[in-house]
């Protein structure tokens, strides 16, 4: 089978159609629902998503939290810095940070910002990024200091005029609100739950619809570009991942087609289907399983324990577009022409794209 060009997912969108802010409700995201079996669209709204699922469906949803990973400083001589958080190491307040100006920041490099924290930069990898060691007053976490003074690290395409005045609006919107803020490490929210709210999932609960917990630490990976000529030729992101036991249990328990395991997002539906080609089975000890998502899925891939998908509008050139295209069509390439012409009627309807925006079911 000849190798996939990168140009076959591409497209184009009018920038007033990347979506700068949430809808004014959660639940009031427009959703565009695809049929597989009849391959059919139809227009709904992400409220009227219990009219789409049954009793017995599980919804298998992210809940890595989103950390106010970005951080302003300066150095010694006066000069500007901004430390993007990435990721801890084993190391007590020492975490892989992405730093501009990162030229001007050396090894041995420092900066902080005063009445908060101080920091230095320990090492540097080959992909630029740098492993700093934080001092912060009052002993308190890196965490602990992102939540009190970090902005929220919004993907590239969304801007803000005024960072500042849009913090808080933004550190409620741009987290789901099922997220586990106990463990805060993510720099990009898991998007397609950002549509739900308490009361639907209440509602989602009282009709039969179970809903299960894996965490997938979303890094910025997930905003890279595929910039090879060919889509094989990528080197896809790992993200750190973790599936309960139960959620393990869920995912081989399912009754098909009474029930049906609906991914919520693209991530949820990473964590799944690494941890099924890493075991046949739950694991025999009862444990979580803790691993290391290096999947890459491109048509014509097929899915293990996925049966359905809520997933936002991706970006051009991406792996989230290879993954959604393989979805609708698993084990062959014909996926590829029909996210084209599904994409193609939501910009015709005005759907809003990417992190704040509107939202697809595939079922």
């Amino acid at each position: 089978m000849p190798p996939l060009s990168t140009d076959l997912f591409d497209f184009s969108l009018p920038d007033e159609l990347i979506a700068q802010t949430p809808a004014a409700r959660r639940d009031g995201s427009r959703l565009l629902v695809v049929d597989r079996a009849s391959r059919t669209l139809s227009h709904r709204t992400f409220s009227d998503l219990p009219a789409l699922l049954r009793a017995g469906d599980a919804l298998v949803r992210n809940n890595a939290a989103v950390l106010p990973a970005r951080l302003s400083a300066t150095r010694a001589s006066g000069g500007k810095v901004e430390c993007l958080l990435l990721r801890p190491t084993s190391e007590p307040e020492v975490w892989w940070c992405l730093l501009r100006p990162g030229k001007r920041l050396p090894v041995g490099a420092r900066f902080g910002q005063s009445d908060h924290f101080e920091a230095e930069v320990l090492e540097k990898d080959a992909e630029g990024a740098a492993r700093v060691v934080f001092r912060v007053s009052g002993q308190r976490s890196v965490i602990a200091l992102a939540n009190e003074v970090g902005d929220v690290p919004l993907p590239p395409y969304i801007t803000r005029n005024d960072p500042a005045a849009a913090r808080s609006a933004d550190l409620a919107r741009y987290q789901t609100v099922y997220a586990r803020t106990d463990r805060q490490v993510a720099v990009a929210a898991p998007t397609a739950g950002l549509h739900f709210t308490p009361e639907l999932l209440g509602q989602l609960a009282t009709m039969g619809v179970v809903t299960h917990d894996v965490t997938l630490h979303v890094g910025l990976g997930t905003f890279k570009p595929i910039s090879t000529e060919t889509v094989e030729d990528h080197s896809i992101h790992r993200e750190v991942y973790e599936v309960p036991f139960s959620t393990q249990q869920a995912i081989f328990g399912h009754q098909p087609p009474r029930s049906r395991r609906i991914a919520v997002g693209t991530t949820s539906v990473r964590a799944i289907e690494a941890f099924l080609r890493e075991h046949g089975a739950p694991r025999p000890d009862g444990q979580s399983h803790l691993g290391e998502a290096s999947l890459y899925l491109f048509p014509p891939a097929t899915f293990r324990g996925v049966d359905g998908l809520i997933t936002n509008f991706h970006q051009p050139r991406s792996t989230l577009l290879c993954l959604v295209s393989s979805f609708l069509t698993p084990g062959s390439e014909d996926g590829i022409a029909w996210l084209k012409e599904i994409y193609a009627e939501a910009i015709a309807a005005r759907y809003r794209f990417f992190s704040y925006g509107d939202a697809m079911l595939i079922l």
